[in-house]
């Protein structure tokens, strides 16, 4: 049986600054998704570590470093700490609908204030309305926009203050891009809440992962990532639980450099 999509033409991007390491060039590989098998290539291509951005599939492909590694939680097995049922039932009352992937004002103004707080010298700074209607809208798989808002008041839907452009992929949830108000004081963790919700929503419809994207020992910005267990690493071998041992030592380091 043909299957033109497993025949993708694959490029190479021309080294820039890493964003997670210091003093560090990063290089991505990636394919276009276009076409009826959209879907089935990011699916395939989302299971040997490959993320979506736009019409784009991409991993790193950094020249000496292979410190980026894939990451997926284990929805059916997950059960949440103290912590995390603590901050589940603080936000109880939020109402969450998933939507589908049509970008609104009320979205932008919140990625905007998002950004200012939490990454202000990142590369998404400088993004407009266009190019973020470009990032929700330009999606070639099943797609969705999860809302979080404060509850209705008096008939009127509530203040937003968190989203997720999520992909619905054959084995999994894949978590493109989630912001929140960051600066509201009254509702801490949300971004901690919507990683929550994406696995409670991956295990009501019966899907075992959910994606999280790359983790990277050492970076800060990719610790939270650890906290929901059990969490599984790509490696040479593919797939395979992370142990504690893995963050605290430098296990996963030496397993990325055995897949270079």
């Amino acid at each position: 049986m043909s299957a033109p999509f497993r025949f993708p033409r694959f490029f190479v991007t021309s080294p820039a600054p890493c964003p997670y390491l210091p003093d560090r060039l990063e290089r991505k590989v990636f394919t276009e998704l276009n076409g009826p098998h959209a879907a089935e290539l990011n699916d395939a291509l989302g299971r040997i570590g490959f993320r979506r951005s736009q019409s784009v599939a991409y991993r790193p492909s950094c020249a000496g470093c292979t410190a980026c590694v894939s990451v997926r939680v284990v929805a059916n097995e997950f059960k949440p700490n103290a912590t995390q049922r603590k901050l589940i039932r603080r936000h109880a009352d939020l109402d969450v609908s998933a939507c589908k992937p049509w970008a609104t004002d009320e979205q932008f103004d919140l990625l905007r204030r998002y950004l200012a707080n939490r990454h202000p010298g990142g590369g998404m700074a400088g993004m407009d309305d266009g190019d973020y209607a470009d990032m929700v809208e330009q999606s070639p798989v099943n797609s969705f926009v999860v809302e979080y808002r404060e509850p209705a008041v008096n008939g009127r839907a509530g203040r937003l203050i968190g989203a997720c452009l999520t992909d619905q992929q054959a084995d999994g949830l894949s978590m493109i891009y989630s912001f929140f108000d960051s600066a509201d004081e009254t509702r801490p963790g949300l971004g901690n809440l919507i990683i929550l919700d994406h696995i409670l929503r991956a295990r009501a419809i019966g899907l075992p992962y959910v994606y999280l994207g790359y983790w990277v020992k050492g970076s800060e910005r990719m610790s939270y990532k650890t906290r929901y267990r059990p969490i599984e690493v790509l490696g040479p071998s593919g797939w395979r639980v992370m142990a504690s041992e893995d963050i605290d030592t430098g296990r996963l380091a030496a397993l990325a450099d055995e897949r270079a």
